[in-house]
């Protein structure tokens, strides 16, 4: 149809909800963009339901989607698809040796046996070296004969059992696969009767096997001649159909279905998509697909962090489509895309609509309003809005369309389940005006959001410089700020639910939670200016964000609410500030709502895992890896706009490099070698400094989490803590991290920035005042102290200790803010330095430009004297504010004026919620300078003539509490205005004070260290074993949090873990050198000792998990190392109490076994 509309009562059904429609079920829509009349608030090619209609869509309900298993690698092998082909120079013998269970190529070489008798000797030698029951590979190239002894052929037939080897003649094809050690059943040759340069054909030999994970593969040999031409090769690639093993049960997805398979790299354009092949072997939790992986898709829980691949199912019975032309055409935005975009739409205005098991293909359209799923201005479609039952769309696969997934406007109460959101165009489950509320994601996966030209948010760099016709004049969009913000989930009012969803890669953001400040297009008026940034968060559960170039998370922000004009020119809902402040009831006078932020996976997003700007937020239960930035907490450049509010991150991890290497390709930018000299995919550029937690404004706490992996190169540094770079606003000293454990693998504890690409010149005035609180020394070893900038001597005293590698220093003391306003003129340098090291000030440069006052805001030394001078002539008015100043806290302030100078200084109370000041009190002037810094309790000044200053003592009178910059009754503040006479000069001396007044040296020496923390960082459970050259004699060692197991006999040392708990139930040694019976004694212990399922490197049990690992390595080579960590409590172990996600743990598995001190190689088996 080129539409359909239902309305009046008018109904379409397929199937019901209690018998869903089985059989197959299409609905094409046709026509261009350029045919036919449009229909009035519907436009062309679509299904409406407008007012009275109803639409009851039924199919088939597959498992949507689920998580891989267990990795899959490029070419389906872990070590990759291996394919040598020659033709000329490649004489001889050609061998290939490949490890059986790994399909890994260990050894290939080239035995010129043709003109080289010694050759033969050689590869006896080659052979003889190589590990009992790997595969040879053998095929001639050219010519192997001539030379080739009659020694030297009995070998072969007697290792290979080859029957042709004997009589192989000059230019004969011939080609072999064997196992060493195996019988003759194991080998598989062809060959070809010698014609000289001439053969009928290739002569092959090709043997499957199976890896010790199970995936099946082939290894093919072959040789001949083409034309005149040798040719020879091997092969190692998987058999036909990639076996794929899936955390849940998949038996409802069919074979010549289509699935996805996620990135789970940087680049989201590494997903890929596989046609399902009949599989009569596979298990209920595995598929069969069709084709070979380009890239690596993890199926792990990789150093904690939760890295398996999202697998979604495409097909359903149920498809609606649009018919589509093979190009571009018409008025369709050519210059952006070369295929047509002009796709079905369905619009809803309606009485009753359900959705469920339905397939959308080529829908949506580049317009305003012509979207894939369109529920259109239908207010409340739940119980609210007396819908029984309520709205809904359930287990929809949206791909391959043209505009959005779903779009909510002015819709409340919307359940939104199992949809899959695939390679579309513009946000994809989007909502639009801002008044959408109560609406729920649930458990919805969205991936390959690319870029959209409707909405400046929508648009990419290219689509916001071209698409200008709704600015105001000659402005020219700035693509990063304007634009270049399309999502997989545009959250437009905070008052929504999350649960469980994925954000599997998004041109620009996977979640981005933004804000309107009124209420925008058609929905204008309904809601009261700046309520959505006071509404508090839905539910946010266990989501997911990875490959996204920007950022996993963003929380904060906004969209321009005005039309463009002369004052403000750009486009109507472009990218704007905003701040969100969440209260009970969006009331800013009732207490604060804290926004949770629970579960967040943010990993391999190229800038940052997770920003987050505003009132309380609070992280808990997160993981973030392999990320730019792991998370960035902000708040306000100068005050926190929400009085008394923070930011926090609990129960996290936090990981630099993770072992999750990544793929080249798929439009990755960068490639180069990690931290631990391994080649691997790296966020935004080789040069990047990468951070797990980023420190911005404050006040932001960073408590019981985990830090792992941060450690510099030689191309870029890496530090677990980090600061925002180029930084010209506040830095708090309330900022505090506690209770964090960093672990050995992490190089760079802190940094702080140095001169050089990213931090520019290092110099802004946030860059100087960068500092944190380490509360119970978790971080730097001493507790109750401050790490702060080397060069930042308003802090620094003779107890601080440099640490250079850090650019910074740790001291103890009492710090504080001095917030200064200055006016008339507004654009000069204040330099503050402290009496005590008067000859290191401070410049600050300011934060504004061109506005009615410039602001600074030095963090300063409690109980110390501070000279403030500019780089010209005095402003006329300053307002020092002491913030964060505890009652009774105090600084002396000597502020350089020109002599003859009057002034005017008054102190006050100021209310910022309402601008109202009160406590008005006008201060004295003093006899002498003495009289201002000793009688404290009075309001006094001084302004010594000779030597141009003025000096204050600035002290709070009132209580601040908790994370208040001010008191609950106000700002404290000293108002100076100074009558300066025209042509005097205003330089002064460097320091007024005299020794005794500038304020007591402080006592404090770092002395006391933190003592080991037994309850830092986020609550996983470690296992580890260490190398027999770290404990002296022992040759094993096993670790579990503080239980140690040592192990220096020869055989096979069980440990029993507890796979719900983590702990140790068990352990046992056999002797394998004394007992020969040890199989018996070892088969009787795991069936006593364990009485579930028992997880070795292998599983005992009905589940296969992701983290089974084998290693072997010879005797004479690198210790055998594996590391994993193991989740516990994982739903397909059934342990005896219901787990939440919350609750998910893991153990740390790290195994290096060698032999030591002439011992034999040793064996460990972990459970």
């Amino acid at each position: 149809a080129r539409s359909i509309l239902l309305e009046d009562g008018g109904a379409l059904h397929v199937g019901s909800e209690n018998c869903p429609y089985r059989s197959k079920a299409i609905i094409s829509l046709y026509g261009k963009a350029t045919e036919g009349a449009s229909v009035e608030g519907y436009g062309k090619k679509f299904l409406g339901v407008g007012r009275g209609g109803i639409l009851e869509l039924h199919g088939r309900k597959p498992r949507s989607w689920t998580l891989l298993a267990k990795t899959l690698y490029p070419g389906g092998l872990r070590h990759g698809r291996y394919v040598s082909e020659k033709r000329w120079s490649s004489r001889g013998l050609n061998v290939c040796i490949v490890d059986a269970g790994t399909a890994q190529v260990m050894a290939a070489d080239r035995f010129d046996t043709h003109l080289f008798v010694d050759e033969g000797r050689r590869l006896k030698e080659f052979l003889v070296h190589q590990a009992p029951g790997s595969v040879v590979a053998m095929a001639v190239g050219d010519s192997a004969a001539k030379s080739l002894t009659l020694e030297t052929r009995l070998f072969l037939r007697s290792l290979l059992h080859s029957k042709s080897i004997l009589h192989l003649q000059h230019r004969q094809p011939w080609a072999l696969i064997g196992i060493l050690g195996d019988d003759a059943s194991s080998t598989v040759e062809d060959a070809e009767p010698s014609q000289g340069n001439r053969t009928s054909r290739l002569v092959m030999a090709a043997k499957d096997f199976k890896t010790y994970e199970g995936s099946s593969f082939r290894i093919t040999a072959y040789s001949g001649w083409i034309k005149g031409v040798p040719h020879h090769g091997f092969k190692v690639e998987m058999s036909e159909g990639i076996i794929l093993d899936l955390v849940d049960e998949v038996t409802s997805w069919l074979p010549g279905e289509e699935i996805v398979i996620a990135s789970t790299d940087y680049s989201m354009h590494q997903a890929e998509a596989f046609r399902l092949l009949p599989c009569s072997e596979c298990q209920s939790n595995q598929v069969k697909i069709d084709g070979n992986p380009l890239y690596l898709h993890m199926g792990e829980i990789v150093d904690g962090v939760d890295m398996r691949a999202e697998v979604g199912i495409l097909t359903r019975n149920i498809l609606i489509q649009g018919e589509m032309e093979d190009s571009c055409y018409g008025p369709n935005h050519c210059q952006f895309f070369s295929f047509d975009t002009f796709g079905g739409q369905i619009k809803k205005n309606f009485t009753s609509v359900h959705m469920a098991g339905v397939e959308l293909k080529h829908m949506g359209q580049q317009i305003l309003g012509s979207y894939s799923v369109h529920f259109h201005l239908t207010g409340d479609v739940d119980e609210r809005g007396g819908y029984s039952p309520p709205s809904y769309l359930d287990n929809l696969a949206i791909h391959h369309c043209f505009s959005r997934c779903v779009a909510i406007h002015g819709a409340n109460g919307l359940l939104v389940k199992d949809t899959i959101g695939y390679d579309t165009l513009g946000h994809c489950f989007f909502l639009e005006d801002g008044t959408e509320q109560r609406n729920t994601f649930h458990h919805n996966l969205g991936l390959l959001t690319k870029a959209g030209t409707i909405l400046p948010t929508d648009r990419n760099e290219a689509m916001c410089l071209a698409l200008r016709e709704n600015v105001h004049g000659d402005y020219i969009p700035v693509p990063g700020t304007d634009c270049m913000a399309v999502s997989s989930f545009w959250i437009a009012n905070p008052n929504n639910n999350l649960i469980e969803n994925a954000a599997a890669g998004a041109q620009d953001v996977g979640i981005w939670y933004i804000f309107h400040r009124v209420p925008t297009g058609q929905s204008e008026g309904q809601y009261p200016t700046g309520q959505s940034e006071l509404t508090p968060l839905g539910t946010f559960y266990n989501n997911r964000a990875h490959s996204n170039f920007k950022a996993g998370l963003f929380l904060g922000k906004g969209v321009k609410t005005s039309k463009a004009s002369a004052e403000n020119p750009r486009e109507y809902l472009t990218v704007d500030n905003a701040r969100f402040r969440p209260h009970q009831d969006a009331d800013p006078r009732k207490p604060r709502a804290p926004a949770v932020i629970d579960g967040l996976i943010a990993f391999k997003n190229n800038d940052h895992g997770a920003w987050a700007r505003g009132g309380d937020i609070v992280f808990r239960n997160c993981g973030f890896a392999d990320n730019g930035i792991g998370l960035t907490l902000a708040s306000d450049g100068t005050f926190p706009i929400d009085e008394g509010c923070s930011l926090e991150v609990t129960h996290s991890i936090f990981v630099g490099e993770s072992n999750n290497v990544g793929s080249q390709g798929g439009r990755n930018s960068y490639w180069g070698r990690g931290a631990g000299g391994e080649y691997r995919t790296l966020p935004r550029n080789k040069s990047f400094p990468i951070r797990g937690f980023q420190i911005y404004d404050g006040p932001v706490r960073l408590t019981k989490c985990t830090f792992r992996k941060f450690t510099p190169t030689a191309d870029r540094y890496a530090s677990a803590i980090g600061f925002f770079m180029k930084n010209a606003w506040q830095i708090s000293p309330q900022n505090n991290v506690s209770l964090v454990k960093i672990e050995k693998s992490v190089g760079l504890r802190v940094f702080l920035g140095q001169p050089g690409q990213w931090f520019g010149d290092n110099n802004s005035d946030g860059d100087k005042v960068a500092i944190f609180h380490d509360l119970d020394g978790s971080v730097t070893g001493f507790p109750d102290t401050f790490v702060g900038r080397l060069d930042n001597y308003l802090i620094r005293h003779p107890g601080c200790l440099i640490v250079t590698r850090w650019n910074g220093m740790i001291c103890a003391g009492k710090y504080a803010q001095l917030y200064i306003q200055a006016r008339r003129p507004e654009n000069l340098t204040l330099s503050i330095a402290r009496a005590a090291y008067h000859s290191h000030p401070l410049r600050l440069q300011g934060v504004h430009k061109g506005v009615s006052y410039q602001q600074y805001q030095p963090v300063v030394m409690l109980e110390q004297a501070y000279i403030v001078q500019w780089d010209g002539r005095a402003p006329e008015d300053v307002i020092l504010y002491p913030i964060n100043f505890n009652r009774g806290d105090w600084l002396h302030v000597a502020l350089c004026y020109p002599k003859g100078t009057v002034f005017t200084v008054v102190g006050d109370l100021y209310q910022r919620r309402t601008g109202r000041a009160r406590g008005v009190t006008r201060y004295a002037a003093a006899s002498s300078y003495l009289r201002v810094v000793n009688e404290r309790n009075e309001r006094l000044f001084y302004f010594d003539d000779a030597s141009g200053y003025l000096f204050v003592h600035l002290q709070a009178h009132e209580a601040r509490k908790g994370h208040s910059y001010c008191s609950q009754h106000g700002c404290e503040r000293l108002k100076i205005t100074a009558q300066m006479p025209s042509g005097l000069p205003w330089s002064c001396t460097l320091n007024p004070f005299l020794e005794k007044d500038v304020g007591k040296q402080p006592p404090w020496r770092i002395q006391e260290r933190a003592v080991h923390c037994t309850q830092c960082g986020a609550p996983w459970v470690q296992y580890q074993i260490l190398l027999c050259s770290q404990i002296l004699t022992f040759s094993f060692i096993a670790q579990v949090d503080d239980e140690v197991f040592l192990f220096h006999d020869r055989g096979i040392l069980f440990l029993v873990l507890d796979a719900c708990s983590g702990l140790i139930l068990s352990r046992q040694h056999f002797d394998t050198d004394s007992f020969t019976e040890v199989a018996a004694l070892a088969t009787s212990y795991v069936e006593t000792s364990v009485q579930e399922s028992l997880a070795m490197l292998g599983y005992k049990g009905k589940p296969k998990p992701s983290w089974i690992k084998i290693l072997n390595q010879a005797a004479d080579q690198k210790p055998a190392s594996l590391q994993y960590y193991v989740p516990l409590m994982l739903r397909e172990y059934r342990c005896s109490r219901a787990v939440s996600q919350a609750d998910l743990h893991v153990t740390k598995w790290t195994h290096y076994l060698r032999s030591c001190y002439g011992m034999s190689p040793v064996t460990a088996i972990t459970f």
